[in-house]
């Protein structure tokens, strides 16, 4: 196992950033010597500098206790479960997103696309998928491509895996992760007919096709984040919500 220096950390998320040493300082309101001796080792930043640079450099909050730890700080950012009493009001206000969605599906996953919670519009596509990928943790990678999942009603799985491929990559760009990688080259690893993303000429974004009791429903989604997390749990959660592309697909969810 490589064990690397606060200041070979902090040049790495820089070098990932594309920033320059001097990008870097000026960002962070020092020195670019400064910046350069904390990389190589010649200066021993504070905690604060570390986080100084570390938010310019938008390293996520896990990340950011690695690099506390490699200075010989204590991590700054706890860990909590979504079920502990501190994040009561995050769980509030996630569920009062999920509900206020319906009818339409809407689900919150984690950094490596494991579902944690949904609203009761999910359930009835959990009908058509097979029960062991249904076994905890679901996650929401394996369920859209197996065959054994949503997969088999996918219309344009072509334009579905490109866009997942593109997620992910832009994810583990920002924030390496071996278990997601792993689940990248698993899942997402190119095929010779792969092809990029097109939709048609009257799309407005790429939804995502599916056929389900002779019916085809499109849909496509956002994506909702918090917006100043200070738990790493809260960080890394997500919540993908639906939405129909057409008044044929908005009409099946009305019943």
């Amino acid at each position: 196992m490589i064990v690397y220096t606060v200041g070979e950390l902090l040049r790495q998320w820089r070098q990932r950033r594309g920033l320059s040493q001097l990008d870097l300082a000026i960002a962070a309101d020092v020195s670019a010597r400064h910046v350069s001796l904390v990389e190589t080792g010649r200066s021993k930043p504070s905690a604060d500098m570390i986080l100084r640079l570390a938010d310019q450099l938008h390293v996520p909050l896990r990340d950011r206790n690695r690099l506390l730890l490699a200075g010989g700080f204590a991590p700054r950012y706890a860990e909590r479960p979504l079920d502990d009493n501190a994040l009561s009001s995050v769980r509030d206000a996630i569920r009062r997103v999920l509900r206020a969605h319906e009818p339409y599906p809407a689900l919150v996953f984690d950094r490596r696309w494991n579902i944690v919670m949904t609203n009761r519009a999910v359930d009835p596509f959990f009908a058509h998928v097979a029960p062991d990928l249904l076994r905890p943790p679901v996650n929401l990678l394996r369920l859209g491509l197996d065959p054994r999942g949503f997969a088999r009603l996918v219309v344009n799985m072509a334009d579905v895996r490109a866009v997942f491929r593109t997620r992910i990559s832009r994810q583990l760009a920002t924030a390496p992760d071996p278990e997601l990688t792993a689940l990248y080259e698993e899942l997402l690893a190119p095929e010779p007919d792969d092809a990029a993303s097109r939709g048609t000429d009257t799309d407005v974004v790429i939804p995502m096709i599916l056929r389900i009791g002779g019916r085809e429903l499109r849909l496509f989604s956002t994506i909702t984040t918090f917006g100043t997390p200070m738990d790493i749990t809260i960080d890394e959660v997500a919540i993908e919500s639906y939405y129909p592309a057409d008044a044929e697909s908005a009409a099946y969810f009305v019943k």
